[in-house]
């Protein structure tokens, strides 16, 4: 059964929240990080890309960068950027985009149950992108940013969440220059507390949405912690780690789409001579952009051509949670065995575009640094359970979620 506890939030001053909260740290490069970040010393982006306040010659993984995130919390704290609440509390955390709102519950979640799987997974991760946040986590003596989760709708929760909202003021509104609403709650009445936290221990699984690379990392900094001091109870802080929890109803997959570097070797004939062994092939009239309206077809854009692909029944297996899956179709029967791509992990001739950035951003690419894109209708929201229900793993960049969690706005120490 999943353990979700209250913290004491290190937060931001109310009057500094808008200028705090930042993009997560994964989702720009250096330079666009330093950018976002010129004019505003309160920017979240000093903690979580903290390369941004040294030359541009550090190493993005070096240790001066980590202990650089460390001063800067340090800094913010003394400066009353950030402050540490005094009792325990949940958040209540309502993101609002394009009219579309998902309201969960920040607090902590054990790492006992990332390892005993009441936290399911659903992607592999690497050890580079965990030993980053290993060090990060680690040095900054906080999970600086949480964990994305989700679980299956519980109407005891929602109802109480409801009605905490409804009845007190929240503590943060701030709407971010991409036009969402970020609107937060403290919840720190000890009775509703307990409430929330026995409705959770009713809940067989928590499942990884977003952020098996921060969860991984917060696993194992917590282990590392458990070594350093044998005689820890399993309530100290660090055996805890920071997350967000969504009701699955309120989530929305985005389409994540590939772009491939070139026809390994093929004319353009050839390729479409091989892709149409599995696929129906249609090409788009005006060269419309396409964008998938049912699973089992996809988009393709090559020599500035719109075609419509549909997976022939032969390879379509809807009883294996994983096989089913349109991104493990174009991987199994054309990424693959068509183009090469092996380990899309790994492979530098294939790249990964976020549905939010549009049709159009896949016809830049396939023009320029690339030969062809392909445009996926997105996974869903049960598929994922499934899968994860199943201890399968999807292949790489199967989920885009939108909106990004704010960073900023809570961390977890983890003293």
């Amino acid at each position: 059964m999943a353990v979700v506890r209250p913290f004491k939030a290190i937060r931001p001053r109310k009057d500094l929240a808008d200028k705090v909260i930042s993009l997560p740290y994964d989702v720009m490069n250096r330079h666009e990080a330093k950018a976002m970040a010129e004019s505003n010393p309160y920017s979240f982006l000093r903690i979580c890309r903290s390369e941004i306040d040294l030359p541009d010659e550090f190493d993005p993984y070096c240790k001066a960068v980590y202990e650089k995130a460390k001063i800067n919390i340090d800094t913010f704290l003394d400066q009353g950027i950030l402050f540490q609440d005094d009792t325990p509390s949940f958040y209540i955390y309502q993101q609002i985009m394009d009219g579309r709102s998902q309201t969960g519950i920040v607090a902590c979640t054990s790492i006992d149950d990332y390892q005993n799987n009441v936290i399911k997974k659903h992607e592999f991760t690497r050890e580079e992108k965990e030993m980053d946040r290993i060090n990060h986590f680690d040095v900054c003596d906080a999970n600086t940013e949480p964990i994305f989760l989700t679980y299956r709708n519980n109407e005891a929760i929602e109802s109480t969440l409801s009605l905490w909202m409804d009845s007190h003021e929240p503590e943060y509104e701030i709407i971010t220059s991409d036009g969402i609403s970020h609107i937060l709650w403290v919840l720190n009445d000890k009775e509703t507390i307990q409430t929330l936290s026995d409705t959770f221990s009713s809940i067989d699984a928590l499942y990884i949405a977003d952020g098996h690379h921060r969860s991984a990392s917060s696993f194992k900094v917590g282990m590392k912690r458990r070594k350093e001091n044998p005689g820890y109870t399993g309530e100290e802080e660090f055996n805890f780690f920071l997350s967000v929890i969504f009701p699955d109803k309120d989530l929305k997959i985005f389409d994540y789409n590939r772009v491939v570097k070139d026809l390994h070797g093929l004319t353009t004939e050839a390729f479409l001579e091989a892709v149409a062994e599995n696929f129906e092939i249609e090409k788009i009239p005006e060269s419309n952009p396409y964008r998938p309206g049912a699973p089992h077809t996809f988009g393709m854009f090559l020599d500035k051509e719109w075609y419509k692909l549909t997976a022939k029944d032969a390879i379509i297996d809807e009883t294996d949670p994983i096989k089913k899956l349109d991104v493990s179709i174009l991987q199994d029967y054309l990424l693959d065995p068509i183009l090469g791509i092996k380990d899309p992990r790994r492979d530098k001739r294939i790249d990964f575009i976020g549905g939010i950035r549009g049709l159009r951003e896949l016809e830049k690419r396939a023009t320029s640094d690339m030969r062809v894109a392909f445009s996926l209708y997105p996974v869903d929201i049960a598929s994922l359970l499934a899968v994860s229900d199943n201890d399968k793993i999807m292949p790489p960049k199967s989920t885009w979620f939108e909106p990004k969690l704010g960073s900023g706005l809570f961390m977890h120490c983890l003293k």
